[in-house]
């Protein structure tokens, strides 16, 4: 085989299942193995940015790596953010790279494509991936992708594999993967008899669940080990989604000061907060109403288990959560928690839309038509996404990079073949709702819903006086023939309900239902979480002296 072929194959045998990308000079060699192969299947798309975005979406809804494929420099480069948000929400994504061959980078001038040196790509992804590689030598080329590989799982973060343009053919040996260390037995033993006797010794436990137990495929074991310690379930707002086929004590989303007051104050009262998987973000506990003492908190992400002052170092999640599933026999007597109530019963009348109709309009499709996936961009959409029945999620809750939504539920649907329900504001369409032009190729079709109040709503509420927060009237529904789907724009809650019902009984072409909600309208979460954010920061700030 060419080192091409290893490449790809390895990616599959290590889960992989497509490949997202942008063809440019230094890839072409590679993008021709690719797509004669056939050895993963490839989806171009039109900016790089949104290739990041749909193979990070990929990889959180199968639970499998994600491979995005660019050329070097205006590719790479153009893709930075995108990885930079994988990286921050720990998201298996394998990013490839064409580069310059030995021939070019010895001739003395400069490349196209080249920064400050020929290696300033490979030393921008450096901080944004979890391990690198070059493939610039076969014969040490498969211990690189496996140990590159190995990382990324392992890790749960992007690595980056640089790809010579003159590698792509030459004669290579297979990979072999990497086998995992194991976790030592003594470590792991003294620190699951340590979390279960601090919750055994508890008033008041709670287990809140994050996005490593998501990324690990640990739904189900976590879900009965909730059973079997007979504690109220909690998600993130990053974890939103996780247990959502469980029927198990979840109480809710934790929210902080936007979310209910139940939740809140069982997550802040708790004398045992179990993290698992939950990353320590602003966006998971900056709006906490009262601050969470970590000390009292146990803590477990990142390969370590925390309590109090000491840590329990190279303890997986997969690993913890087993031994303490071995100590627990049986279901422990349920907890007695008041479940989430989701919205539902839309009035179908002239009235204006908001966000909260869009939840109401959306619980009561699927209470109809069964569960949708569902993408959804930062901002109100994300927060109106906590008003809907739980369902299979991906956002960009922690990182917050406008622009995800489009692209995501793009990868999500040609990575799954599960039609998704895509929620974004106009300010991210704008950015890569153009994105859609590509369905027709792919033959798929999302329903995508555009919350369109003419602006960049949410900066409005903590920044009102700006007139840069205006973005004026696009039309998007008018654009939608164009890019080979089906658009329509409605004002009214009637409206809502009729074009939404048409989307679903609609396949074929995407379909774009533009949703035009007055300013200043917010939904009752985002509403909340401006009121205590400002609060929060309001009481932060010293008086003059």
């Amino acid at each position: 085989m060419n080192l091409s072929h290893v490449l790809l194959t390895a990616l599959r045998d290590h889960g992989a299942r497509e490949v997202f990308g942008i063809p440019g000079d230094f890839a072409l060699p590679f993008f021709k193995v690719i797509e004669e192969s056939k050895i993963l299947p490839l989806f171009t798309l039109s900016h790089e940015p949104a290739v990041g975005f749909a193979a990070d979406a990929a990889s959180r809804y199968n639970r499998s790596l994600g491979v995005a494929a660019v050329t070097y420099g205006a590719g790479a480069l153009n893709m930075v953010n995108a990885v930079a948000g994988a990286f921050a929400e720990k998201s298996p994504l394998v990013v490839i790279s064409g580069a310059p061959g030995a021939g070019e980078v010895r001739s003395g001038m400069l490349v196209h494509h080249q920064a400050k040196t020929i290696d300033s790509q490979f030393a921008i992804y450096r901080e944004i991936t979890c391990d690198q590689a070059r493939l610039d030598d076969a014969r040490t080329a498969p211990a690189e992708i496996a140990r590159v590989l190995a990382s990324c799982l392992r890790e749960s973060r992007p690595v980056y594999i640089e790809l010579p343009r003159d590698m792509v053919n030459v004669a290579c040996e297979p990979v072999v993967a990497e086998v995992p260390l194991p976790t030592d037995a003594e470590v792991l033993d003294a620190c699951a008899d340590e979390v279960l006797a601090r919750l055994r010794s508890a008033t008041s436990p709670v287990l809140m669940v994050g996005v490593e137990v998501r990324r690990f495929g640990l739904e189900d074991k976590v879900a009965e080990l909730a059973h079997r310690l007979g504690v109220p379930v909690v998600t993130t707002i990053f974890g939103r989604g996780l247990l959502a086929d469980s029927d198990g004590a979840l109480a809710g989303t934790y929210l902080g000061v936007a979310g209910t007051a139940e939740v809140t104050n069982l997550v802040e009262d708790s004398d045992a907060l179990l993290l698992l998987g939950v990353i320590i973000s602003d966006t998971n506990f900056g709006v906490s109403s009262r601050k969470i003492d970590m000390r009292r908190t146990i803590q477990a992400l990142d390969h370590r288990v925390t309590l109090g002052y000491h840590t329990y170092a190279d303890v997986t999640l997969p690993a913890f959560v087993d031994a303490l599933l071995a100590r627990l026999s049986g279901d422990a007597p349920q907890p007695k928690v008041t479940s989430p109530v989701y919205p539902r019963g839309l009035k179908a009348d002239t009235a204006p839309i908001g966000p909260n109709d869009i939840a109401l309009a959306v619980n009561d499709l699927m209470d109809v038509h069964g569960r949708f996936p569902i993408a959804t961009d930062i901002g109100d959409c994300m927060f109106t996404a906590m008003d809907i029945t739980p369902t299979a999620l991906v956002a960009p809750a922690y990182y917050a990079s406008m622009g995800f939504g489009v692209p995501a539920g793009i990868g999500l649907q040609a990575a799954s073949g599960e039609r998704p329900l895509i929620l974004v504001g106009d300010g991210a369409f704008q950015m890569t709702g153009w994105e859609l032009g590509n369905c027709r190729r792919f033959g798929i079709d999302p329903i995508v819903i555009v919350f369109n109040n003419q602006s960049w709503e949410m900066l409005r509420t903590f920044q009102p006086e700006s007139s840069f927060n205006d973005l004026g009237d696009w039309k998007y529904a008018d654009m939608a023939a164009g890019l080979g789907g089906e658009g329509v724009r409605v004002h009214t809650r009637e409206e809502l309900k009729v074009a939404l019902d048409h989307a679903v009984a609609t396949r074929g072409k995407f379909q774009l239902i533009e949703a035009m909600i007055p300013s200043g309208v917010l939904s009752d979460t985002l509403a909340r979480f401006v009121a205590g954010v400002k609060r929060l920061t309001v009481a932060k700030v010293p008086d003059a002296c």
